[in-house]
Order: structure tokens, then C-alpha cells, then sequence
């Protein structure tokens, strides 16, 4: 049967890169992290019972791992968490991915390193295998606001796709058919799905989109970029679905800056009800998003897998999605 050491051999690493890979103990590049693992896989090797009772005792941390922290939802999201965490004794460690896929795997084998007891993700793509390692270590899952698709982890997430088919159906009521729709970033899986969402009730309604533009970076500039560049080249739509917040705040600029008046000329919807929603004048009519709720309830998930509790059932309240109307969206001009 073969060992650590054939394992090594065959990998070109050090029995000490071996045993981190195997333990979940510590970093390891993520090019020689894959050679350990397929020669772990031709060799059929399975680490004793013993080798593999990596904690001794719980170190009362969680991680976090987000997207970004300069955006306001997810700030929100982290001050949920680590409030929720607080009060259960635990504290959160907090680690933002800046969007990099690499960056993600990196932070799970510095949290593993960590001994943390659990871990919250917000994943930046629908690529699980980062994750993998923490089940293959028996340390407790759960994703926020999207799925971790394969590894068979609790998701505590809204109906994003429900979401913009709120919004449009609104506009859709109001008699809107020259539709845009507008957001970031796009390789977000809640962006795609609620992208999805709106093309469905537009399609049901037999309007098709004017334009639609999704940008790879989710900041007010960059959407209002996007929206300045459609009325550039010459579309006009009397209403923007935007995909978030941010997309729809920045429309709301973007149509101003070009003397468009919102929502006289141009209706705009947007998604999560964040504060900056009221903030802006006109007040932004938005789907509300419960990311409050859904941070804590994924905190009392995560914690009872900790115990190898049942899980709590969600409340319905948890994960509803509501329409706000405030003063962005009105009848299309006659």
C-alpha cells in the first residue's frame, strides 16, 4: 500500500508539502497542491483514522470569506456574521477575495491553517473545489447568497432570479416596453440569475431588451459607465432594470449626466434595498433583499452543523424578496 512518502515521490514535493495537503494544515501553491492530489488519486491512498483527527479542540473561529468589503452589502453582510458569531462565543475571521478565484483558494488553505471550526462563503465563482478541502476535513460549510454546487453544503440565498422578475414585471405594469438592463459583475452567479430572471418575464411579456450591459467590475463608476456608453450608442429606454443597487444608482447618474430626467424620462429599478437606496434623489424603488436575515440565519446553520445538530429550518420571512416602490419609476412618457 503506498505511503506519504511514494505520494512524494511521485509528486515532486516534500513528505512535510504531503502531510499539510492531507491535513488541511497549512498553505501549499495551488500548482503543487494538484500534483499531491493526483497522486493521491492514482495511488488510491487513504490517510489511518488517527492521521486524520486534525483537531484536538475547537478554536471558537469562523471564517468569512467575501467577495469585497468596500461594497456596502457585503460590509453589512460581515457585520451581521461577526455580531452573530459574538454572541455565540465565536469570533469571525474575516478575509475578502478582491474577486480573485486564486486569491479564494488561498484564504481556505490559510483558514484551514487556522484551525477554524467552520466557515461562511460568499463564493466569487460556481467553482467548489477550494471548498472541497474543508468537507474532505470534516469542517462544517455553509454558502451566503449562492450556492457551492458538489460539495453538498448548506446555502442560505435568496431567489436572485425571483428577483429581477419582480422588478421587471413592475415596469412592465406601468406600461415600460423599451427595457434595458444593466449590472455587475458578470462572472457573479446572483448577477447571471437575476439577468435570467428579468430576460424570462420580459420574454413572457413578448418584449425583448433594447440592450442589455453587464460589466465585469461592480462599482458606481463602472455601472455608470456602462449605462453612459448605451445612451451613447443611441438606445433608448424608458426604464433600467438594474441588478443591484449600485447599477441602478449608477443609471440614475448616467441619465442625468446626459440630461435625462429619471423618472420623467427614464424609469430605474434596482436590487437590495441598501441605504444608499434612500439616499439618492429620487428615493431608488428596489426589490428588497433580506441579506440581514440571511447573514444570521446562515450563522445559526453553520453553528448547529458545529454541534452535529439539526439545522434550523429557515422562516419564511428569511429569504422573501419585496418590491419597494419609491420615486424612481413612473409611466413611460405618451
Amino acid at each position: 500500500m503506498a505511503g506519504i512518502k511514494d505520494i512524494a515521490e511521485r509528486a515532486g514535493a516534500s513528505i512535510a508539502t504531503v502531510s499539510r495537503v492531507i491535513n488541511g494544515s497549512g498553505y501549499v501553491a495551488a500548482a503543487t497542491r494538484a500534483r499531491v492530489e493526483a497522486a493521491i488519486a492514482e495511488t488510491g491512498y487513504r490517510p489511518n483514522a488517527g492521521a486524520r483527527m486534525m483537531r484536538t479542540a475547537e478554536s471558537r473561529m469562523v471564517g468569512l470569506l467575501l467577495p469585497a468589503l468596500d461594497l456596502h452589502f457585503f460590509g453589512i453582510l460581515a457585520h451581521e456574521v461577526e455580531q452573530a458569531l459574538s454572541a455565540r462565543g465565536y469570533r469571525a475571521l474575516i478575509c475578502s477575495t478582491a474577486e480573485d478565484p486564486a486569491r479564494e483558494e488561498d484564504y481556505v488553505a490559510a483558514l484551514l491553517a487556522q484551525r477554524v471550526d467552520g466557515m461562511l462563503a460568499v463564493s466569487v465563482t460556481a467553482d467548489s473545489r477550494a471548498f472541497a478541502r474543508l468537507t474532505a476535513a470534516n469542517i462544517p460549510i455553509v454558502g451566503i447568497d449562492r450556492s457551492l454546487p458538489g460539495i453538498g453544503a448548506d446555502v442560505v440565498k435568496a431567489d436572485h432570479a425571483q428577483g429581477l422578475r419582480i422588478a421587471a414585471d413592475h415596469v412592465l405594469a406601468l406600461g415600460h416596453r423599451r427595457i434595458a438592463i444593466v449590472g455587475a459583475p458578470g462572472h457573479s452567479a446572483p448577477i447571471q440569475e437575476r439577468l435570467a430572471g428579468a430576460r424570462d418575464a420580459l420574454a413572457a411579456a413578448g418584449v425583448e431588451p433594447v440592450d442589455i450591459r453587464i460589466g465585469p467590475v461592480h462599482s458606481f463608476e463602472a455601472c455608470r459607465d456602462l449605462v453612459l456608453a448605451m445612451l451613447d450608442d443611441g438606445h433608448r429606454p424608458t426604464a433600467i432594470l438594474g441588478t443591484t443597487d449600485i447599477a441602478a444608482i449608477g443609471a440614475i447618474h448616467a441619465c442625468a449626466m446626459r440630461g435625462l430626467s429619471v423618472p420623467r424620462d427614464v424609469s430605474v429599478t434596482g436590487f437590495d434595498d441598501l441605504p444608499a437606496a434612500r439616499y439618492v434623489m429620487p428615493q431608488l424603488t428596489t426589490v428588497a433583499h433580506p441579506y440581514r436575515a440571511i447573514a444570521r440565519h446562515a450563522v445559526a446553520v453553520l453553528l448547529a452543523r458545529i454541534a452535529e445538530a439539526e439545522p434550523p429550518e429557515a422562516a419564511p420571512e428569511v429569504t422573501a424578496l419585496a418590491l419597494v416602490v419609491r420615486g424612481t419609476t413612473a409611466a413611460p412618457k405618451a
